[in-house]
């Protein structure tokens, strides 16, 4: 064999090896797939010790804080007060004789207003708080909040009238009643002398009942709505300066 055909053996040989080398390479390599880039430093993210939330547009509100007794600043000491306070309303009648009485005799009360009257009559509301009155929340129609499903009294008690005092209809409460009120922000008032004018029983019959039961920091119910108020306008404007003649005053209450 000549050396020129000899080189040439030897370099077909190892160009041959080089080839089949090249694929043996390639066929391990596919048959272990790559591993996974491994994160950066920069971009990982390490959980928090205190998880946080971020709130929604939708997030329920906090109940509010029961409000304070709206009395209680007004009736320290000895201070001969009482507190007269008005249900039902407002009414266009007898609402606006109320508050003249009111007014000839320099009291002041608190009107227990009913949600469905408000929105019958607008503008009485902004007339009852011009005059120096306050105003309650009595429900939006008037039911007896203790024989109503969850969900009627929640509404009644929740979207009536805008205060931070409530008074029950026909003062029918229990602690699913009174929860309630303390969560929509408002604190439950009832009253201390019940006069009965709602049944009318004569001018002179109200204002005997209201001297005779009647003493300092008392609350006195009476009703400027849910039918003739006739009667109860008379009473105030005879009892109002009997009792002042006492030494009593009339505030309204923190409402």
């Amino acid at each position: 064999m000549s050396r020129r055909f000899a080189a040439f053996v030897a370099t077909g040989t190892a160009l041959a090896m080089l080839v089949i080398g090249s694929l043996i390479a390639i066929a391990l390599g596919r048959s272990h797939p790559p591993k996974p880039a491994v994160a950066s430093t920069s971009t990982s993210v390490t959980p928090s010790a205190t998880p946080t939330t971020t709130p929604t547009l939708n997030a329920p509100t906090s109940p509010l804080r029961p409000a304070p007794n709206p009395t209680a600043a007004l009736a320290t000491g000895n201070k001969k007060v009482l507190f007269l306070s008005f249900d039902d309303g407002p009414d266009p009648v007898w609402t606006p004789k109320i508050l003249q009485v009111l007014a000839k005799h320099g009291a002041h009360a608190t009107f227990f207003e009913l949600g469905s009257m408000e929105a019958a009559h607008p503008g009485l509301r902004e007339q009852v708080l011009a005059a120096g009155n306050t105003i309650g929340s009595h429900s939006i129609t008037h039911p007896q909040l203790t024989a109503v499903s969850a969900v009627k009294r929640h509404h009644e008690i929740f979207d009536g009238p805008r205060s931070t005092c409530f008074r029950p209809p026909y003062g029918a409460t229990n602690p699913k009643v009174r929860a309630d009120i303390e969560a929509a922000g408002m604190v439950q008032v009832l009253w201390d002398v019940d006069p009965r004018d709602w049944a009318r029983p004569g001018t002179q019959a109200i204002v005997q009942n209201i001297l005779t039961h009647a003493h300092r920091h008392n609350i006195i119910l009476l009703h400027d709505g849910g039918g003739d108020r006739s009667q109860t306008v008379a009473a105030l404007d005879k009892v109002l300066p009997l009792l002042k003649a006492q030494g009593y005053s009339f505030p309204a209450m923190d409402c």
